[in-house]
């Protein structure tokens, strides 16, 4: 999953949202050198990451799109989806998503010190872009893609991938709501398992 989704899968603990937000960026064991519920938000992304990559909804998502884009279908995918909890943000939060966006922010930002390297380089951008909020439309969609080929040099394409998601669009939004219902469950379980630890 994508940025939105693990930030909305952190059941708005601050701590928990914070590892759960930047946990790519920390290796292996590095996650010990975090305060202890920092540490559970990072252990939960990686539970929803494994728990994703063994479904066979995302995976029937990214096969529609290996033909193109080879390893990075998956990538695409959890992009695809963020897409669609922000357009339909208001089934899953009673708080609309452009004050939940600003209020994460605000997070990230009393909390900068804590952040990885990477996430305090990356945090101006996605700020001034409002990425989390512009993710509920088409156009905000193609800007992350864009951005996305640009990382990877050109190689990955996925800036091609907003055809896909327009042709495909229902079956795409089907995956993802059928998903992220059993996603949520999942990640439940585990939040308050990490938490009872």
């Amino acid at each position: 999953m994508n940025f939105l989704a693990h930030i909305y899968l952190s059941f708005d603990d601050p701590e928990i949202t914070l590892g759960n937000f930047f946990a790519d960026q920390v290796r292996g064991n590095k996650y010990k050198e975090y305060p202890e519920k920092v540490q559970k938000g990072i252990l939960l992304h990686r539970a929803i990451d494994t728990f994703t990559d063994a479904h066979p909804i995302p995976r029937k998502s990214s096969k529609r799109l290996h033909a193109n884009y080879s390893h990075y279908s998956r990538v695409i995918v959890d992009i695809f989806y963020d897409h669609f909890l922000a357009k339909n943000w208001s089934d899953y939060s009673a708080i609309p998503l452009k004050r939940y966006t600003e209020d994460f922010y605000d997070l990230l930002e009393d909390n900068y010190k804590l952040l990885p390297l990477g996430t305090q380089r990356m945090l101006p951008y996605m700020i001034a872009d409002n990425w989390l909020y512009n993710y509920a439309g088409l156009e905000g969609i193609a800007r992350v893609l864009n951005g996305m080929n640009r990382r990877t040099q050109n190689r990955s394409k996925m800036n091609f991938a907003i055809v896909e998601l327009k042709a495909h669009y229902h079956d795409f939004e089907e995956e993802f709501t059928a998903f992220f219902t059993e996603l949520i469950t999942f990640s439940k379980q585990k939040f308050i398992s990490l938490c009872e630890d």
